[in-house]
């Protein structure tokens, strides 16, 4: 079993390893959105009215915030698998996933202020309705939580912010996990009714505290004994 794990492990490594890898996940990650905006140019230049089906905002905003989710939460498994698995070369998409994420959501965003309400420019926007829209609206609120997480990740996501932030840098980016937890409340109080749907990625969030917590207990537990056998000085 240890050893087929450990091939398991390898193959993960291997193909996370390869040129392709990267290329391939960045263009699983831009589909979803590619696809999404050629229906909404079938839909506005009368191609295929019904592309986008009964109600195209509605479409959208789904859309486009279930992969946001997805995203995000596929970015947090990453840690995991690499540590499970021992595939290190697997951490290269982290990133990248990340950003994603943030470009879903703010399609998201501009989706709900566009054509939710009707924020077309400066002169179009009552802001005034819209803060009061997300006071009114918990899922709303929550949802906005969920985004300025992700803005400041992604802000915060090159090279030169790792360099600045140094050991900071991973505290802050642990909004991620803010971030999933109201992405998930978003999704739950958004539903009418049926709330299995969120459940399954309220679960997968779950495992991810799981294992994080596991690894943390590990990792006390290892550095127990050092602490007991360093000597105090006088």
């Amino acid at each position: 079993m240890r050893a087929a794990w450990q091939r398991l492990g390898q193959l993960i490594d291997t193909i996370a390893g390869s040129r392709l890898f990267k290329p391939v996940v960045f263009v699983a990650c831009a589909w979803p959105l590619a696809i999404l905006s050629s229906k909404t140019w079938q839909l506005f230049y009368g191609d295929n009215p019904d592309a986008l089906g009964a109600d195209p905002t509605k479409e959208l905003l789904h859309e486009t915030g279930e992969t946001a989710l997805l995203l995000l939460l596929l970015s947090l498994t990453v840690t995991p698998v690499r540590r499970l698995f021992g595939a290190n070369r697997v951490q290269r998409v982290r990133r990248m996933l990340g950003v994603w994420s943030f470009a879903y959501a703010l399609t998201h965003l501009s989706v709900y202020l566009i054509f939710d309400q009707l924020c077309y420019s400066a002169s179009t926007c009552e802001f005034n309705a819209i803060w009061q829209d997300i006071l009114k609206r918990r899922f709303i609120f929550v949802g906005q939580l969920a985004f300025l997480c992700l803005l400041l990740l992604a802000l915060t996501s090159t090279t030169g912010w790792v360099r600045r932030l140094k050991k900071n840098w991973a505290r802050l980016h642990r909004l991620a996990y803010v971030a999933a937890v109201a992405g998930v409340i978003h999704f739950i109080w958004i539903q009418k009714s049926d709330i299995s749907e969120p459940l399954k990625w309220a679960f997968w969030l779950g495992v991810l505290f799981a294992v994080r917590l596991y690894f943390s207990v590990v990792r006390r537990r290892a550095a127990a004994p050092a602490r007991a056998v360093t000597p105090s000085r006088p």
